[in-house]
């Protein structure tokens, strides 16, 4: 059978156009404790967790635009924190949803919101 995707990628991958993409990259490491960095003539590839996030600076052909991504951490409670401490807004201090999840929302400097959450149980 011919791969169609790269070993360890999932069907659809999000990926954020945004300007400066380092700091980008360097605030998604601090709060999610991810992994990756950027590549030359390329996409950055930002593995949080399980699942590869890209990140560019469109190349001057695209125009940036904010994400909204929900992410699964073992500790939303630290991870929020830690995204305070990197200076993002609060949207959504840790809650406990109906759903199972303890959740947080918070929005960086470059405009994407973050759903963050620990799932505790199954509705």
């Amino acid at each position: 059978m011919t791969k169609f995707q790269p070993d360890g990628w999932h069907t659809v991958t999000p990926r954020i156009v945004a300007r400066d993409p380092e700091r980008l990259i360097a605030f998604i490491k601090a709060v999610f404790q991810a992994q990756g960095g950027l590549h030359p003539g390329r996409p950055a590839e930002i593995r949080i967790g399980d699942s590869v996030v890209m990140i560019s600076d469109g190349g001057g052909m695209r125009e940036t635009m904010p994400a909204f991504l929900y992410v699964y951490v073992e500790d939303a409670d630290a991870t929020y924190q830690r995204a305070m401490a990197a200076n993002a807004i609060s949207l959504e201090v840790p809650t406990d949803t109906p759903y199972g999840d303890r959740r947080a929302m918070v929005r960086d400097a470059w405009g994407n919101t973050w759903q963050i959450a620990t799932h505790g149980r199954d509705a």
